[in-house]
């Protein structure tokens, strides 16, 4: 999933249940709106703008 929007509605994400609808568990944060640990904890990769790739 590719995040490209500072939206609220994409600013609480249940991770839980996108992670169980999703084939590969990767999120793209474009704008940087999620801190890298917490979407790592719940067992996703992330990659953002600026940021080490986790």
């Amino acid at each position: 999933m590719v995040i490209v929007t500072e939206w609220n509605e994409f600013r609480a994400l249940d991770f839980r249940r996108l992670k169980a609808v999703m084939k590969e568990p990767v999120l793209v944060d474009l704008r940087n709106i999620y801190r890298p640990d917490e979407v790592a904890k719940h067992g996703f990769v992330y990659a953002s703008v600026g940021r080490p790739f986790l």
